[in-house]
C-alpha cells in the first residue's frame, strides 16, 4: 500500500478516535505523526517537528493571553459597550461592521490571523452580552479578513498576481478583489441567516460576566481606568504594529501581554488561566501531521493526477477542491503557492479565462479560513467563553466541512463556468 494511501488512512483513524473516545485530536494527531514518521519512515523526531506550526502556537497563547487580560480587567467589556453605544445594540448592523474592519485591516496589509486576532474577540464579547452565538461574529470577523486579503494591496492579492506574472500570465487585480469580496459578502449574509438568530432571555443572560440587572449591558457605566486605558493602548499597538510597520502578530502581541503582565500582576495571574490550551494543542497536533503528509508528497501526487485529466473545466474544478479541502488544515499562503502553477497549463491553453479560474481558487482556498484547523478559525473557539467552547468547536467543525463541499463548486460555477 503507498506510504501516501497509508497517512490518510491514519488520518481519518484519528478523526474516527477522537469523535469515539473524547481524546484531543491533537493528541492523537501527534502521536500518528511519531508513529507514521518516525516508527514506519525512520525520520527523526526533529525533522517530523519541522511541521510544527510554531507561528501559529505564538499567535493563539499570544493572543489569548493578551486578550485575556483585556477581558479580566475590563477593557473589552468596555469597548464592547462603546460600540454598542454606536450601534445601538442593534444586532443587524454589529457584524457588518466587524466584517469591515476585519476586511480594512487586510485591505491595508495585515496578515489576516492579525485582524481576525484583532476584531473577534471584541466580537464574541458582544455576542455573549447580546445572546447570539458567538460563531455568528466569529465567522464575520473571519469572512471580512478574507473579503480584504485579495485587494491589490493585500498579502494574499500580492502573493496571487506576483505568481502569475512570474508564470507570464495577467489576471485583472481589482477583478480579482471584487470577485472574492463579493463571494464573501455573500458567505456573510448566509452566516447571519443560520447562526444570526437571537437566543432566549436565559440564554442571553449566561455569558461571562453578563449582568442579572434590568438595565441592560449599555444602562451600565464602564469606566475607563488607569489599566484599561494602558490595556487599550497595547490593544492599539497591536493594530499599528501589526498593520502599518508589519511586525509579527504573535510576537507582538506576546510583548504587549508581558509588558501588561509585568504592570499588573494580579490581572495576569486570573488572565493566565484565558489560554485557550486545548485548543493549541487540537491545532498544533492536526497541523503538524497534515504537514508530514504534505511532506510525503500527497499534494503533488494529487496536482499529477490533476494534471493528467483531458478535460480543463473538469481539472478546474478538482483543483478548486483540493484547494478548499487542503487549506482548511494547512497555511491558505502556501497552498495557493503550490496550486496557483497547476492551473498554468489550463490557463495558457485558453481554454479556461485566467481571471475568473483565479477568483475561483482563491476563495475556495480562504472561505474554509474558519475551519477550527487553521489559525483563523482557531482564533475564533480560544476566544469562545469556556462553557461555549466545545459547542464552538464544533459549530465550526459541521461549517468548516459544509463549506469545503459547497464553496469550491460554487465558485467554479460563478467565476468559471458561467
Amino acid at each position: 500500500m503507498p506510504t501516501e494511501l497509508i497517512g490518510v488512512l491514519v488520518l481519518a483513524a484519528v478523526f474516527t478516535l477522537s469523535s469515539l473516545r473524547g481524546l484531543n485530536m491533537g493528541v492523537l494527531a501527534l502521536v500518528a505523526a511519531f508513529l507514521l514518521g518516525c516508527v514506519w519512515l525512520g525520520r527523526t523526531p526533529q525533522q517530523v517537528l519541522d511541521g510544527f506550526p510554531a507561528e501559529m502556537f505564538v499567535v493563539l497563547v499570544a493572543v489569548t493571553f493578551l486578550f485575556g487580560i483585556a477581558r479580566v480587567n475590563g477593557t473589552v467589556e468596555w469597548l464592547v459597550h462603546a460600540a454598542m453605544r454606536r450601534t445601538g445594540e442593534r444586532l443587524a448592523i454589529m457584524p457588518w461592521v466587524l466584517f469591515g474592519l476585519a476586511a480594512l485591516l487586510c485591505a491595508t496589509g495585515a496578515a489576516s490571523p492579525a485582524a481576525v486576532a484583532i476584531v473577534a474577540p471584541i466580537g464574541i464579547t458582544f455576542a455573549v452580552r447580546q445572546g447570539v452565538n458567538p460563531l455568528f461574529v466569529g465567522l464575520m470577523a473571519v469572512n471580512g479578513a478574507a473579503a480584504g486579503s485579495f485587494a491589490p494591496t493585500g498579502i494574499l492579492g500580492g502573493i496571487v498576481n506576483s505568481t502569475l506574472d512570474n508564470n507570464g500570465l495577467h489576471a485583472s487585480s481589482w477583478q480579482l478583489f471584487a470577485g472574492t469580496f463579493a463571494f464573501n459578502v455573500a458567505v456573510g449574509v448566509v452566516t447571519q441567516l443560520v447562526f444570526g438568530r437571537r437566543r432566549t432571555p436565559q440564554q442571553a443572560g449566561s455569558g461571562p460576566g453578563s449582568g442579572s440587572g434590568s438595565e441592560g449591558p449599555v444602562a451600565s457605566a464602564v469606566t475607563l481606568g488607569a489599566e484599561q486605558a494602558t490595556t487599550l493602548g497595547a490593544m492599539l499597538a497591536l493594530v499599528l504594529g501589526t498593520t502599518v510597520f508589519s511586525l509579527d502578530t504573535g510576537f507582538l502581541a506576546l510583548s504587549l501581554a508581558a509588558a501588561l503582565a509585568l504592570l499588573f500582576r494580579r490581572t495576569a495571574r486570573e488572565a493566565s488561566q484565558e489560554i485557550a490550551w486545548p485548543v493549541v494543542l487540537l491545532v498544533c497536533g492536526i497541523v503538524t501531521y497534515i504537514a508530514l503528509l504534505q511532506s510525503l508528497g500527497v499534494v503533488d501526487s494529487l496536482g499529477r493526477m490533476i494534471a493528467g485529466i483531458g478535460a480543463p473545466l473538469l481539472a478546474a474544478l478538482i483543483i478548486c477542491y483540493v484547494g478548499g479541502v487542503v487549506s482548511a488544515f494547512a497555511s491558505t499562503t502556501g497552498i495557493l503557492g503550490a496550486l496557483m502553477p497547476l492551473a498554468v497549463p489550463f490557463l495558457a491553453s485558453g481554454a479556461i479565462g485566467t481571471t475568473g479560474m483565479v477568483i475561483a481558487l482563491a476563495t475556495a482556498a480562504t472561505v474554509v479560513d474558519a475551519s477550527p484547523f487553521s489559525t483563523n478559525g482557531a482564533l475564533v473557539v480560544a476566544n469562545t467563553p469556556e462553557h461555549q467552547r466545545d459547542d464552538a468547536y464544533r459549530g465550526l467543525l459541521r461549517w468548516g466541512a459544509g463549506v469545503c463541499v459547497l464553496a469550491p463548486i460554487s465558485a467554479w460555477l460563478i467565476f468559471v463556468v458561467i
